[in-house]
């Protein structure tokens, strides 16, 4: 997706906390917020990847800063909010997006990797969300945005614990959903992406011979960014930012079992016969590493194609679940 400069200025001069901003989704949303004329606050926790980003901001005449940060660590998450209100006066939009992934037999991941996934993940939210709600109520004014993923509804197969953290997160925000309800100027959105073209996948720790391409259905980052700047707009208690996101859910939802005992199928499949099988613990206890952008794979051909040809896969996939559910009737 090609970044353009948004005409609706409602957003300029808004100051943005973004988490995870040195690559992937969270690199794509620092940019349109910047675009936007508004102040922002990015937070990772390598020095290299923020630098960057914040470089890259200030070329768009925004307001950059950014802080090194560990969002597993609540006294880390504490001073992104101290320095962001000293800087600037006050925190309008709360971004919670930094997360880690283990991939791999449940019993082969080793704990700590496990306890990581669920201090970034589940922790990390919970402390974006304690220091903003804290701070939206003083404002009364204010909005979180939660990139749950998609994972908040759908099991990704042979990643136990991170699933566990995305249902959690999904119920904690839902909960929050409900507290702050009779605060008009005060909202908690969740966001729910499918797979990314991002470096996520790039960073993400890998075990038991686990080694996934990005997928031809993957989402253009840039998408799910814009839809946070769309709920920074116009807040939303729960929103898609695609079609193809929407489809798997849904899908799930109506047949569970099959879903994960396909796809479980399919990547216990690719896992026997990779060659490669030396552990990877990614990103998960040490800062990202190279590279540092927003694509996992650079598109070479338009977003619009890459959305035809994702969407024809699930419309294939769909199809032929239909029949198999079809012919299992008649049986």
């Amino acid at each position: 997706m090609e970044v353009t400069n948004n005409l609706n200025n409602s957003l300029s001069g808004k100051t943005v906390v973004i988490t995870g901003a040195s690559s992937g989704v969270g690199r794509a949303a620092a940019e349109l917020f910047a675009l936007e004329g508004c102040n922002v606050v990015l937070a990772a926790r390598g020095k290299k990847g923020v630098d960057e980003i914040v470089a890259i901001c200030r070329g768009f005449d925004a307001l950059a800063i950014g802080i090194y940060a560990d969002v597993s660590k609540a006294e880390d998450v504490s001073r992104i909010a101290e320095e962001a209100l000293q800087i600037f006066g006050r925190i309008d939009i709360w971004v919670n997006n930094a997360g880690v992934m283990a991939s791999g037999k449940f019993e082969e991941i080793p704990m700590d990797i496990h306890e990581q996934v669920i201090k970034t993940n589940l922790f990390g939210y919970m402390h974006g969300a304690y220091e903003a709600i804290r701070i939206f109520k003083q404002q009364d004014q204010g909005i979180l945005i939660n990139n749950v993923s998609i994972g908040g509804y759908v099991p990704a197969p042979f990643s136990a614990v991170y699933s566990a953290t995305k249902y959690g997160i999904r119920g904690m925000m839902e909960c929050l959903q409900g507290e702050i309800s009779n605060r008009s100027d005060i909202h908690v959105c969740n966001l729910y992406p499918q797979l990314q073209n991002s470096t996520g996948n790039l960073h993400s720790a890998k075990y038991s011979g686990f080694a996934m391409e990005i997928s031809p259905i993957a989402s253009d980052p840039f998408t799910t960014a814009s839809k946070m700047v769309d709920l920074a707009k116009h807040p939303k208690k729960h929103q898609y930012p695609d079609l193809k996101a929407a489809l798997i859910t849904n899908l799930y939802l109506l047949f569970p079992k099959l879903i994960i005992n396909a796809a479980s199928a399919v990547v216990r499949y690719k896992m026997k016969n990779n060659e490669d099988k030396e552990s990877n613990p990614g990103n998960v206890l040490k800062h990202s590493k190279d590279p540092h952008r927003v694509y996992g794979n650079i598109p070479q051909t338009s977003s619009t194609s890459n959305n035809k040809l994702g969407l024809a896969v699930l419309a294939g996939f769909g199809i032929g679940l239909g029949l198999f559910l079809l012919n299992k009737t008649e049986d």
